[in-house]
């Protein structure tokens, strides 16, 4: 029989079948074998439940002195998952974060994890209107660097790239700031970039960034942004790929290229940097990549003026590109749309499933499309439960026990001190690869729009609106953005729904899209309130152009990182500055004459 073994150097419990898959983690540096990366999650997920059991056993030995943990009787012998089930309760963020604010604050006592955590992360905080504070540690790192390794073999697999390529890679870090207990705190994306493992660790596994480090972590982001289309452009015919974290990153990315082309251009014919760039320390890093070219500028010029309506222009403009890559799964699928229009017939890959708190499940078969793409969970990155989304009381079932086609919401313990974690997402069970399964991200649990005992998602609300932009796509216009907010001021109360819209058309088109907005909502909840009057008509709000700009604006200001942002889809009363900046720009209203 085997017995487990305590590696000093490490604090990490070695476990006899996950040696091999630990082992990944430490070969950061090393050439990078595809191959062997896609042996070794074969093996993770032939036996992905006993990872699973030997991974919680790793988790809890090395928080065992943790406070939280030993507040409900866990302590070195507890192992077995039942018996951490039946002592540990299921938890939000609300629960933990008063045992997070001491750690911000300070304490270096073990209160959530059996050391002191190095940094803190910050969510987005698009949801609830403020950002929620997320431990980060050395092994949530570790396996950032593990998925994208892993995630990168399989891509590499299907979409091979040069070994002297680049990437075009929209990647933006904010500044950490230091808590007032001394504690470093960033976005997520912000905590991984600084990380001082990441650069050898990715070395292997990531083409070179067209962009030079000062521009990743320029101050300015609407600068940064200028500058990393511009130093795409200068090793276009060395892109091999294009990445941002989201999909609405890298289409704000390319409807900002229409804007600024011909500046570009120039700046590449003269060789001489904008006077826009004002950030010293990017404006001396970009200024060494420029050289007067003006045949690559009146190249870049005659791509440009070729285009129908910028179709194609990724293609166009970095023509030995493989595909496009970000997260275009949930809440990103709005923009999925006029990112195929940029890319023309580049595939769209979408990148893997996780959240502030973790890393969940990598993209192992990049060929499927955002619409269809799914996840295959890493059985090591945690230990997972699966919560069944019904109306009755029902207990989280295993990592590989889930079910195909029911849908759960996600469950994480991890290494970071979350322990029964309810991450809030609802995922849909496809199937599975090996004995881990294959899942697809559906929607956020909480809902976001209801008045009584209407029950509308960030899904529900997804839907209605791709309804009703059919409708405006007959004449020739798109929506650029949206939000919604319920409105309780009114007797009774109502949806209201915020758009910006690509162009001008008749006010009966526009009425004709908010009918179709609140037939959209088929909920029979809603639909039963709507007809017998105690919701009322659904009302749309349209507003001008560069008004979700604002918005983004003011999470940028409250810390967010450019990279990181996701559109709040409802604004909540408690988020008044965000519905003041969506109310103060309303250009015409219309409500629903669809009960009527």
């Amino acid at each position: 029989m085997h017995t487990d073994k305590w590696d000093s150097s490490s604090d990490r419990v070695v476990f006899p079948l996950s040696i091999r898959f630990y082992a990944m983690l430490e070969k950061k540096v090393e050439t990078f074998n595809m191959n062997r990366v896609i042996e070794d999650f074969e093996e993770m997920s032939r036996n992905a439940d006993q990872v699973q059991i030997q991974t919680l056993k790793d988790i809890l030995l090395k928080n065992q002195s943790a406070i939280y943990l030993k507040n409900f009787g866990i302590n070195k012998n507890t192992t077995d998952p039942e018996a951490f089930k039946a002592l540990v309760p299921l938890v939000t963020d609300f629960e933990l974060e008063p045992y997070i604010q001491r750690m911000v604050d300070g304490d270096t006592s073990p209160i959530l994890t059996g050391r002191p955590v190095p940094a803190i992360s910050l969510s987005s905080g698009t949801s609830q209107g403020r950002p929620k504070f997320i431990p980060f540690t050395d092994e949530l790192m570790e396996n950032t660097l593990q998925l994208f390794r892993t995630a990168f073999a399989f891509r590499n697999r299907e979409f091979p790239i040069d070994d002297n390529g680049r990437a075009l890679q929209f990647i933006f870090s904010s500044k950490q700031y230091t808590s007032t207990g001394g504690v470093p705190v960033g976005t997520a994306t912000t905590n991984v970039y600084r990380n001082p493992n990441f650069k050898s660790g990715m070395k292997s596994i990531q083409s070179p960034c067209c962009s030079p480090d000062e521009v990743i972590f320029s101050p300015d982001v609407h600068q940064a942004l200028y500058c990393h289309l511009l130093s795409g452009i200068l090793f276009r015919d060395q892109v091999q790929y294009v990445f941002a974290s989201f999909a609405h990153g890298l289409v704000h990315a390319f409807r900002t290229f229409e804007q600024v082309w011909e500046e570009i251009v120039t700046d590449i014919k003269e060789g001489v940097l904008t006077s826009r760039i004002t950030v010293p320390s990017v404006r001396s890093a970009m200024s060494k990549l420029l050289r007067p070219n003006p045949e690559l500028a009146e190249t870049i010029r005659a791509k440009c003026l070729s285009l129908s309506n910028w179709y194609g222009l990724i293609p166009a403009l970095f023509p030995n590109a493989k595909y496009v890559y970000g997260i275009m799964t949930g809440s990103m699928e709005p923009y999925v749309k006029k990112l195929r229009h940029y890319a023309g017939e580049l595939p769209l890959v979408s990148h893997d499933y996780g959240s502030s708190e973790g890393w969940i499940a990598a993209n192992v078969t990049p060929r499927l499309s955002p619409e269809e793409a799914t996840f295959a969970v890493v059985p090591n990155l945690g230990y997972f439960e699966f919560l069944p989304v019904s109306e009755t009381e029902e207990e989280p079932v295993g990592l590989t026990e889930v079910k195909i086609g029911q849908e759960y919401e996600v469950v994480i313990t991890n290494y970071a001190g979350l322990y029964r974690y309810k991450l809030g997402d609802v995922v849909k069970i496809i199937g599975f690869y090996n004995k881990t399964p294959q899942l697809k991200f559906i929607c956020r649990r909480n809902l976001i729009l209801s008045i009584n005992i209407d029950k509308n998602t960030e899904r529900d609300l997804q839907l209605s609106v791709e309804s009703a932009a059919r409708r405006l796509s007959q004449e020739k216009i798109e929506v650029i953005d949206f939000s919604s907010h319920v409105d309780v001021t009114t007797e009774p109360g109502h949806y209201v729904i915020f758009w910006e819209i690509s162009g001008e058309t008749e006010g009966d088109v526009l009425q004709d899209c908010c009918n179709c907005l609140d037939k959209g909502f088929i909920d029979a909840g809603y639909m039963s309130s709507r007809k017998c009057e105690t919701i009322g008509a659904l009302e749309l709000r349209v507003v001008e152009r560069g008004t979700f700009r604002k918005v983004q604006e003011h999470f940028l200001g409250l810390g967010s990182s450019a990279g990181q942002f996701k559109m709040p889809r409802c604004v909540k009363p408690s988020n008044a500055k965000v519905l003041k900046i969506l109310c103060e720009n309303v250009v015409s209203r219309f409500f629903s004459t669809a009960f009527d």
